[in-house]
């Protein structure tokens, strides 16, 4: 039952919608209105507000990150096991994707993924950034470096973690977060994903 309460509790932090909070703060409007209608932080960048789009990131990042600490810290006090954090981490990552205050449309997941990831294991965490940013430096789509780094990162948790609950989470997260780009994966294979920068663009 605790360990019910702990993913349900995770599942509504991630179900808050810094995208939506940040066009309420800077007066933008709702990110789902526009370019590629995902309420993400590169999405609330195409309206030249990069104050916002940060605010966005940092918030969608600290959610993944918090719902990791948290449960790290009253798992043992309420006698759960290395299971609640992979059910933390998952649930957390979901209410983004999915959250019920949105109808269940949300965004990717890239940002909350990455919080995630850092709240498992700072080595992780920085190993997928690093790749992200790789990437992105070399071929400057946004969809891209995060597809990359999906791909890769359950491949650096299993080194680093081995396998487990943990691992296991960090894949189905990286499966749903792939599935989430699947229209940018059409537009890649076709060649018409835009770049980092550009108007416009279907990232991530």
């Amino acid at each position: 039952m605790t360990l019910l309460v702990f993913g349900l509790l995770a599942y509504l932090l991630g179900s808050v919608s810094f995208a939506l909070i940040a066009s309420w703060i800077f007066n933008l409007p709702d990110p789902r209105s526009y370019g590629s209608k995902n309420p993400g932080a590169t999405n609330v960048l195409r309206t030249g507000k990069k104050a916002a789009a940060v605010f966005t990131l940092v918030g969608d990042a600290g959610k993944g990150w918090l719902a990791v600490f948290l449960a790290q810290y009253y798992a043992p006090l309420w006698g759960l096991g290395d299971e609640s954090i992979a059910v933390v981490a998952l649930s957390v990552f979901l209410g983004h994707v999915f959250p019920v205050f949105l109808r269940f449309q949300g965004g990717k997941g890239v940002a909350t993924a990455v919080g995630v990831l850092l709240g498992l294991n700072l080595w992780i965490g920085l190993m997928a950034i690093a790749t992200w940013i790789l990437v992105a430096m070399i071929w400057r789509i946004s969809s891209l470096s995060a597809l990359v780094a999906a791909i890769l990162t359950p491949i650096y948790t299993v080194g680093a973690l081995g396998l487990g609950n943990n691992s296991f989470a960090v894949l189905l997260m990286s499966l749903i977060l792939i599935w989430r780009h699947q229209s940018n994966i059409v537009n890649l294979l076709a060649g018409k994903e835009g770049r980092i920068n550009e108007k416009k663009s279907s990232g991530s």
